[in-house]
């Protein structure tokens, strides 16, 4: 499973990169969603690597993210509620189940499928130039510690 955060703004972008954008939800800077990784999203993410910066999503991180950033409709999705949202007794379970594609972020309606995020603490290095020396593009398994900086 890919996690993708948003680096770049609207200013002076292509109207098919735009709609692609809003077809993974990305509508803001800073904001995360999860997409499995399939050929057609893989496609997707080529298209707007120049905007966003996406990698594998390790469990630790998941389970992270689903604690601290999950909103739902009307608040936060908490250890109290999380059983009758998501049928799942912890944030464990839910998120071992997301990262083994049992279920989708979308299966449950009360949960809002985008993560917003603060910006990354110490900064970004260059939101102009592709990983490694900037935070553009595909970046494999160090998007866990990209995230942390970010939750």
């Amino acid at each position: 499973m890919f996690a993708v955060v948003r680096i770049r703004g609207w200013a002076k972008t292509r109207k098919e990169i735009n709609d692609t954008l809003e077809m993974l939800k990305l509508k803001r800077n800073n904001n995360c969603v999860l997409i499995p990784e399939t050929p057609q999203y893989k496609g997707m993410l080529n298209k707007v690597k120049d905007y966003v910066t996406f990698g594998e999503i390790e469990k630790d991180v998941l389970v992270e993210l689903l604690e601290k950033r999950c909103e739902i409709i009307g608040g936060k999705l908490t250890k109290e509620n999380i059983k009758e949202i998501t049928k799942f007794d912890s944030f464990e379970k839910f998120a071992q189940a997301l990262l083994d594609g049992k279920v989708k972020l979308k299966d449950f309606k009360k949960i809002k499928p985008v993560f917003r995020l603060n910006p990354p603490r110490k900064g970004f290095r260059s939101k102009r130039l592709p990983y490694p020396k900037g935070d553009l593009g595909y970046r494999g398994k160090d998007i866990n510690e990209f995230l942390k900086r970010m939750i």
